[in-house]
């Protein structure tokens, strides 16, 4: 059982005490004895303190005390925010100069999440937690494949946390209520066919919920009363609390929010919208960029990916325009499996292809496998067309590459080459994995940036290049369809959320610069509708890595070795772009200056 801090003094309080009161005290209890400790000490502290905050707010399924859901009520979110900003105020106490240099990445990692948090509970995102393929109720349809069985005890808490459900759920309805009130929702526009992620969990036989999976096959060690026992216990807990839970979100979302929302688009609509779009750019590009001049990189982005397509249309002899050749693509039998098995096998057997090539590229690889599995059929209708889902490294599981069978006549093949070396390797199984098995604080180990993680995945897609792929001219035009998908984003994010685009211009540029299928161009426009500036990242952190490594091309000449780029690239797990080209810099002046040394 995790071990919680109870720190000393508290005792003499009543627990009537304002709460910002005793927070006050015992944080000042703690400054004064972090004063005492040296830097690399009262960093590690403050880690731990951390840690233990969040094992026990948030327990998740790698938690061996995983039997309840976290409390999401009014109280317990201020709560949080207040530890935030405790942190913060610890941080400054910290002599930078007398940390080493891992010690300092740390410190400004863990800046910089603290910093987003506080930001994010200031500008109330927590009365907006739902996304377009997201959202509570989502996430909680994971546990079942994700809670690690190992005993009849972990089925029991297992049980608990399922009768948790209904509290929770009313928590988030409450939370979604006020944010009505105040004009922070999803639009209106994005939520067309959202009850497909909540209606299918409302079953009448207990028995056909995914949430009864685990009880289908119990340990034989198990006695035959006990797994009868626990399936009628299950059964049970179903119908009474996640049918029960479910039935209640889809009572409210019909009835009260998806007919109240706001009918507004962009993040610049919301209270304080300018300002809150701003921190979301800075969150997800970890850089400080502007709305505009991140517009005008992708307009420039669009245009020299476009002569790049224009080429390959021009080298197929292709008698028509580039609508038509987009209509082409997206139309001709040839481009499209005729069955999920079809589909999930080339893919499959792209990935395979490209585990053979890994160690051309790396020097380190991971031990965590992974596997391909469809996207499952509660998200499948409203998904992307695909995503890695990471495991716990000590786990029984292995990461997932899931790939969305789900309307075949829009799953184009010659975008999946690219689609698999972004999710699987060498990119976020590759990336993720590696990242799990470094010796790093806690938090970084689970920490994700989209900037960098999306920004190696965009960057993995190109790599595919001197590995071989994209051969065959339409896969090379699925690559280029899928960068400019990217350089896309940032014209339309930033047009959505700051220039007042409606929906259907989005959609419409998107059709005119992308070979992506019609239904994918609609369900990613609600998703950067409905998830402001998180499409940035891609692009800026591809543009960034690949700058880092022309500079290290240039400078290096011969000695340049592209194992040792990526090893250097992945060795610190997920950092922002400022960390990385520090990192880059750091070993570019100690490899020259290696190589001085050689020549004397």
């Amino acid at each position: 059982m995790d071990k919680i801090v109870i720190y000393p003094l508290t005792f003499c309080f009543s627990m009537r005490t304002p709460i910002l009161f005793i927070s006050l005290f015992i944080l000042s209890c703690q400054n004064e004895h972090q004063n005492l400790l040296a830097p690399s000490e009262n960093l590690q502290q403050i880690f731990q303190k951390y840690q233990e905050f969040i094992h026990q707010e948030f327990p998740t399924v790698a938690d061996s005390i995983f039997d309840h859901l976290p409390s999401m009520a009014e109280g317990d979110i201020k709560h949080r925010a207040e530890f935030t900003q405790s942190m913060l105020n610890q941080l400054q106490t910290i002599d930078i100069n007398q940390l080493t240099d891992q010690e300092v990445i740390s410190l400004e990692l863990f800046k910089f999440v603290q910093q987003n948090l506080s930001e994010s509970y200031h500008f109330k995102s927590h009365l907006n937690p739902l996304l377009v393929d997201g959202g509570f109720h989502i996430s909680f349809a994971f546990i079942p494949s994700q809670y690690q069985f190992q005993n009849t005890k972990d089925y029991k808490n297992y049980l608990k946390v399922l009768s948790d459900f209904p509290r929770y759920t009313k928590e988030h309805i409450l939370m979604l209520k006020k944010g009505l009130k105040q004009g922070i929702s999803l639009p209106k526009i994005v939520l067309k066919g959202y009850e497909t992620t909540f209606d299918m969990h409302v079953v009448e036989n207990p028995e056909e919920s995914i949430f009864f999976h685990p009880f289908r096959k119990l340990p034989e060690t198990m006695a035959v009363e006990d797994r009868e026992s626990l399936r009628k216990e299950a059964r049970k807990v179903i119908m009474d609390s996640v049918v029960e839970g479910y039935s209640l979100f889809s009572e409210f979302m019909k009835t009260d929010y998806m007919v109240n929302t706001r009918s507004s688009l962009g993040a610049s609509e919301l209270p304080n919208g300018t300002e809150y779009y701003q921190q979301r750019i800075h969150y997800y590009t970890t850089l400080d960029l502007s709305a505009d001049s991140i517009h005008r990189l992708g307009l420039e982005e669009v245009a020299r990916i476009r002569i790049e397509m224009d080429q390959i249309i021009k080298n197929l002899d292709y008698k028509g325009s580039f609508e038509d050749f987009l209509s082409f693509l997206r139309t001709d039998p040839q481009f499209f499996a005729d069955t999920p098995d079809e589909l999930l096998k080339e893919a499959a057997y792209i990935a395979k292809r490209m585990d053979g090539q890994l160690p051309e590229f790396f020097g380190k690889l991971p031990r965590q496998p992974y596997t391909v599995n469809p996207v499952p059929n509660h998200l499948a209708a409203k998904y992307t067309a695909g995503r890695y889902v990471s495991a716990p490294i000590n786990s029984k599981n292995s990461g997932q590459y899931w790939v969305n069978t789900y309307d075949l006549p829009t799953r184009t093949l010659y975008t999946l080459e690219s689609l698999t070396l972004h999710e699987a390797v060498p990119g976020h199984h590759l990336q993720n994995a590696l990242s799990a098995e470094l010796d790093l604080p806690e938090f970084r180990r689970n920490l994700y940036l989209s900037a960098f993680g999306e920004g190696w995945g965009l960057y993995s897609e190109f790599l595919g290049i001197e590995a071989g792929f994209y051969t065959d001219p339409y896969s090379n035009f699925g690559r280029l369809t899928y960068e400019m998908w990217r350089a896309c984003r940032l014209v339309v994010d930033t047009g959505i959320h700051s220039k007042g685009w409606t929906r259907q211009e989005v959609i419409d540029y998107m059709t005119e610069n992308t070979a992506l299928s019609i239904h994918e161009i609609t369900t990613e426009t609600d998703r950067y509708i409905a998830w402001p500036a998180q499409a940035l990242s891609y692009k800026i952190g591809e543009i960034k890595i690949k700058q880092l490594r022309k500079k290290a091309e240039q400078i290096l000449g011969q000695s340049f070795d592209i194992r040792e780029f990526h090893d250097l690239i992945l060795s610190n797990g997920t950092v922002t772009l400022e960390i990385l080209e520090g990192m880059v810099n750091q070993y570019l002046e100690e490899k020259t200056y290696e190589e001085a040394q050689k020549a004397l």
